[in-house]
């Protein structure tokens, strides 16, 4: 796997673990997988599904009674995302501060990452 042994990939805040406790409740999922997909006018989007069995090569992140499941595609693009949930008089869902994307469309919804060939030491 990626990252640093005894860090978690990803970090949840208190709202973020209250909204994905109060989602695997209401859907009866063991965790919440996250991913990234082609799409987007910037190229990749997050995903998120409700999972009821983990998959071996999932990167499982629990924090108090919140669980994430990392699909194993995604597990390099999301190393050292904080993941939020915030509520504003418009809209609310969930934030990914992700310090690997290095452009982001308006609404936020699709990223880029780093090219591979333009990755430190590649």
């Amino acid at each position: 796997m990626f990252g640093i042994p005894g860090k978690a990939p990803v970090t949840l805040t208190p709202a973020a673990v209250a909204q994905i406790e109060k989602l695997m409740a209401q859907k009866g999922a063991s965790a919440l997988r996250i991913g990234v997909k082609k799409g987007g006018c910037a190229g990749m989007e997050y995903t998120m599904d409700y999972v009821s069995e983990l998959d071996p090569m999932d990167e499982v992140v629990g924090q108090d009674g919140a669980k994430v499941a990392i699909a194993p595609m995604a597990q390099m693009f999301l190393f050292g995302t904080e993941i939020d949930y915030e509520v504003s008089l418009l809209e609310a869902g969930f934030r990914f501060r992700n310090p690997n994307v290095t452009e982001a469309c308006g609404c936020g919804e699709s990223i880029k990452f780093r090219d591979m060939d333009e990755a430190p030491g590649g």
